[in-house]
């Protein structure tokens, strides 16, 4: 800061930085699932329905691939600068995918698309560390965790009445006007940059890394199915991954300049709180992907419905994060939030898979609601504990390594619980698998027509009663994880 120039009042700082953070972080994040409800949309107009998933799974590769390099990239030219980058490959990207006339060319654009998005979500975490204070961060942090939950949510709603009223193409073309809003909050933001000395894009270690994650995700998602025939191409994409990974370790540790955080990541503080955020990530997207679906096959509900249901969760995840923001912000205290938050949250997914039967629907509300509530006291604690730890210097490549690991831990988590689940329904009755496809594309009168058959709604309870079980497991796994970090207090 300069000599006569006044400090900001922390209300002129909220409302300089967090809108400029916030629109980005909600583009980013709304566009993981705003597609889904489109895509039967998008298969209708533009055929090749086997292919249309790759849709979804492009942008999450392309997220996660881009991570770790504009963290790299930050702490070199600055956060202002990438995010106008990120923004523009974000805004083009969009109106690519709107134009597009096969699933095959949309989903190159939407790999575009997500090495944008990538970007503006490990930008935004990066731009709170370096224009809050180091007390006030957890304060934003649980602002943006908020913002990225809600997203999450609102993004397959929002999906759907655009689809139906405008067309799937208006759920890419309402990114253009929303982006360039970006750009201008963004231009209000200062412009600042961390290194001077000379340096070296590791581009080995970034096609090393592709190497590793790419067939990874792919492997994940393709273990889902359940079908013997995939086992050798599932076998062999985890045969390169592994390879992949041993090449980017070896690399990273002999170049000056490396992509991911080697360095940082010997810090107990910070691999420990990154393996927090993924655990976080398998437990909250493996949540939220599932729930919908116990929703609809064993309560009937409709799409409609289904998405109002998981709003307690939503409002107790945000709810969750600005508390906890608040009181960090007041205490200086971190990981005690999460250390508690998730053994409580670990006791009520517990309940919820033992007793979730018995509950009605308007009895349903109050555990997911308080399941929400202590998962809001991670993802905030994370960040700032990293951030404190890694120093202004390295600050973009500590957000990107907490931004890769919840990634990875989503997907990797929802993979294992739908391998838990669809595992569970095929070791059961044949009538058992026949019933379950039955009631998730049939209509909602078909939950009645199995009434009588008991046998196979006890099956099929039993099989989301494991998918829970394997949900819990990630959040006591992240508990332990919480109550392990020897960083408890901001310094």
């Amino acid at each position: 800061m300069q000599d006569g120039e006044q400090e900001p009042t922390p209300g002129q700082l909220f409302r300089t930085v967090f809108p400029s953070i916030m629109l980005p972080m909600f583009l980013a994040v709304v566009d993981q699932t705003i597609v889904a409800t489109a895509l039967p949309s998008i298969a209708a107009s533009l055929g090749s329905v086997g292919r249309v998933s790759w849709v979804v799974v492009g942008y999450l590769v392309a997220t996660t691939v881009a991570a770790p390099v504009y963290g790299q990239l930050r702490d070199v030219y600055g956060s202002k600068r990438m995010m106008f980058i990120a923004l523009a490959i974000f805004i083009v990207s969009s109106l690519l995918c709107a134009v597009a006339s096969s699933v095959e060319l949309l989903t190159i654009c939407r790999i575009l698309q997500g090495l944008g998005g990538g970007g503006l979500m490990t930008l935004s975490q990066a731009m709170i560390g370096e224009t809050i204070p180091p007390r006030e961060r957890a304060r934003y942090q649980g602002y943006l965790a908020s913002v990225m939950v809600t997203s999450s949510t609102f993004g397959p709603v929002v999906g759907g009445y655009l689809t139906h009223h405008l067309g799937w193409r208006s759920v890419f073309l309402i990114n253009v006007p929303l982006g360039l809003l970006a750009v201008l909050l963004t231009m209000r933001l200062k412009p600042r940059a961390y290194r001077d000395q000379p340096w070296r894009f590791d581009t080995l270690g970034l096609l090393l890394f592709i190497t590793f994650i790419v067939p990874l995700l792919l492997a994940l998602d393709q273990a889902q199915r359940m079908q013997a025939s995939l086992l050798p191409p599932i076998a062999a994409l985890a045969a390169i991954s592994l390879l992949g990974l041993i090449g980017l370790i070896r690399q990273q540790r002999r170049v000056p300049h490396p992509l991911l955080p080697i360095t940082l990541l010997r810090n107990p503080t910070v691999w420990r709180s990154d393996a927090l955020a993924a655990c976080h990530g398998a437990t909250l997207v493996a949540l939220i992907t599932f729930l919908p679906l116990y929703f609809r096959v064993l309560r009937g509900a409709t799409p409609a419905a289904m998405g109002l249901m998981l709003l307690p969760l939503v409002f107790g995840i945000g709810a969750g994060s600005m508390l906890t923001g608040r009181i960090v912000s007041r205490t200086g205290l971190t990981t005690i939030f999460p250390s508690v938050g998730l053994v409580l949250a670990t006791a009520t997914l517990l309940l919820f898979a033992f007793k979730a039967e018995s509950l009605s629907l308007a009895q349903l509300p109050w555990p997911l609601f308080v399941c929400g509530l202590f998962m809001g006291t991670v993802m905030g604690v994370v960040q700032v504990t990293v951030q404190n730890a890694a120093g202004a210097a390295s600050l973009g490549s500590a957000v990107g390594s907490v931004q890769l690991s919840r990634s990875v831990g989503a997907g990797a988590g929802t993979a294992l619980v739908g391998t838990v689940l669809f595992a569970s329904i095929s070791l059961a009755e044949p009538e058992t698998g026949r019933v379950f496809a039955q009631l998730v594309q049939g209509p909602q009168g078909s939950v009645t027509a199995i009434a009588s058959q008991a046998t196979v709604h006890a099956d099929i309870a039993r099989a989301f009663r494991a998918a829970f079980l394997t949900i819990a497991a990630f959040a006591a796994v992240g508990a332990v994880l919480a109550w392990s970090i020897p960083t408890r207090r901001l310094t």
